[in-house]
């Protein structure tokens, strides 16, 4: 599939910027399934002073605001090309060894919250593999359900969880709440759903990573921010998506941008600014399939 985005992010400040730094990630990766075919990135109120891959091989544009600037204009677009693997990004590669990716941050530590959805996640696990063997199914086949023994159910069975455990809504969280504070809100964003598995998976013992992105939606074009979700490792297959807020693994829609640990290493825009900057951001965002000429 061919897929056209649109995405300008305006910044209006009250007072002339003094000075503002802000790393930017919104170039998408050139990845398994994924072809960019064009995209630019259009500067107002700022200049772009360095582009560099950082440590997750995510690609960085360095922005300064212009000295006095009260507006600031960030605009991406471009076309990409994308293939449905099921999911499946593959094997691992970059600067990070994997079991770094098994390592919890702030975002992702699991506390209590957490391994009582493990223990929830057990005994559905159990309740599943008692079914089976009532209907005929041998123990070593029924075995094969178990934490560990599959790690791909297992993965799959903790994002319906997860889903249903922290419901879909706006409001409740921000950037900055960690996966225990999620679950005992009971609510969040796809960002949200995000850390939970990935605080899970980590728990488990299974390498996993933040996504940050653009999903082609079925009813709308214009949209009011990007998406994100996880990836976790299996053997044999390598990294594979799990969208836990719509439920599926991502197929043809969805375009990659950057992945880390967490949000904060995947985060579209991040910065450090001098002044009092009262400010008002606006984003606008199209996301649009677009015809291949044969």
């Amino acid at each position: 599939m061919r897929i056209a985005i649109d995405h300008t992010t305006h910044y209006r400040f009250l007072e002339p910027a003094a000075h503002g730094l802000q790393r930017l990630r919104l170039t998408p990766k050139a990845t398994s399934g994924q072809t960019i075919q064009s995209w630019d990135m259009e500067l107002a109120g700022a200049v772009l002073e360095a582009e560099y891959d950082d440590h997750n091989c995510n690609h960085v544009s360095l922005i300064a605001f212009t000295p006095g600037a009260t507006d600031v204009t960030i605009r991406c677009r471009g076309v990409v090309d994308t293939a449905d693997n099921a999911g499946i990004v593959g094997k691992h590669s970059g600067h990070l060894p994997l079991w770094h990716f098994a390592e919890p941050t702030e975002l992702t530590r699991a506390g209590p919250r957490v391994r009582a959805l493990l223990a929830a996640l057990g005994q559905a696990q159990t309740q599943t593999q008692t079914q089976g063997q009532s209907q005929g199914q041998s123990q070593s086949q029924s075995q094969g359900t178990r934490p560990g023994d599959d790690r791909l159910a297992v993965l799959h069975d903790l994002s319906a969880l997860v889903a249903e455990r922290v419901a879909y809504a706006t409001g409740h969280t921000d950037a900055a709440t960690p996966a225990e504070a999620v679950l005992t809100a009971g609510h969040g964003v796809c960002q949200d759903h995000a850390h939970v598995f990935i605080a899970a998976a980590r728990a488990l013992g299974i390498p996993a990573r933040y996504v940050s992105g653009y999903l082609l939606m079925d009813d709308r074009v214009d949209q009011d921010a990007g998406h994100a979700w996880a990836e976790a490792f299996v053997a044999n297959l390598g990294w594979v998506g799990f969208d836990i807020s719509n439920r599926i693994c991502p197929d043809v829609r969805y375009v990659r941008v950057a992945t880390g640990a967490d949000y904060r290493d995947a985060a579209p825009i991040t910065g450090i600014r001098y002044g009092d900057l009262d400010e008002t951001m606006h984003v606008k965002l199209a996301v649009e399939q677009q015809r291949v000429e044969q």
